[in-house]
């Protein structure tokens, strides 16, 4: 086989769907062919994401909960029939047993599905808020507006945004804040509010949040990212802090008296 050939097949090959003959063929492409190093490296590249996403993205085991939920959705769809004849019941059961086992995947999908978009969703986010943390950091683009004084910061930031988040200075708990930028966070434009904390700079992401909700705290790159919902905001902060100083600092901003 040569490079032309093996080139599309590579992601197939790698995720374990080609086998036989044309599996060792393109093995032994990537394993051999001097003349084409992207081959090998874009296998190399496959094969060290695979492990990544198997190791920091989190297994859930589907709950007990989910199999009494799905039983009580069927339950209520149970419809009591006239009694039929034995050759009309087992031609009706013949005929609804691929029909239930139909509903019961679908209703297993929508479940299991919207469980997953609305896990990925969060993922995506968090993925996204750190790497606009490092970009950040790392850049001049840390401060757009450099003060301690909320009441310079949040009018800043309201002017420029559709919507006024709630600013507070936390100097006294050990969170300085040292200013305020606009980033864009899931195609959204939304506060970024800016603290030190000792050594440690925390960037925390304020967004309107309609609905109230919480996440576990994860790492994601070596940086903590911690969520809290409160004061009709969603606070995402992010840093190389401890999680559980992170965790702590996000709810204590999200709490309602918090908000100035």
């Amino acid at each position: 086989m040569n490079c032309n050939s093996v080139g599309p097949q590579i992601e197939a090959y790698a995720d374990g769907e080609i086998g036989g003959l044309r599996g060792w063929s393109i093995g032994r492409h990537v394993r051999d062919c001097a003349a084409c190093a992207a081959c090998a490296a874009k296998y190399q590249d496959l094969v060290a994401l695979r492990a990544r996403l198997r190791a920091e993205v989190p297994y859930f085991r589907a709950p007990p909960e989910l199999h009494t939920r799905i039983r009580a959705l069927l339950a209520d769809t149970h419809v009591a029939a006239p009694a039929r004849s034995r050759t009309e019941r087992d031609r009706w059961r013949w005929l609804t047993g691929g029909a239930l086992a139909g509903c019961t995947a679908t209703i297993v999908a929508l479940v299991v599905g919207n469980a997953v978009i609305g896990w990925r969703t969060s993922e995506d986010v968090a993925v996204e808020a750190v790497a606009i943390h490092v970009q950040a950091t790392l850049s001049e683009h840390l401060i757009e507006v450099a003060s301690s004084d909320q009441h310079t910061v949040k009018p800043w930031l309201s002017a420029r945004l559709d919507y006024s988040p709630p600013v507070r200075d936390m100097a006294k708990e050990g969170f300085t804040l040292i200013g305020g930028r606009v980033d864009i966070l899931h195609g959204r434009r939304v506060a970024t509010l800016v603290y030190r904390y000792r050594q440690h700079t925390i960037d925390v992401f304020v967004r309107p949040e309609p609905a109230p909700s919480t996440s576990a705290p994860r790492t994601l790159r070596g940086f903590n990212v911690a969520h809290a919902s409160g004061s009709g905001m969603d606070w995402l902060a992010v840093s190389d802090v401890s999680a559980d100083v992170l965790t702590a600092f996000a709810q204590r901003l999200a709490r309602a008296d918090a908000s100035q």
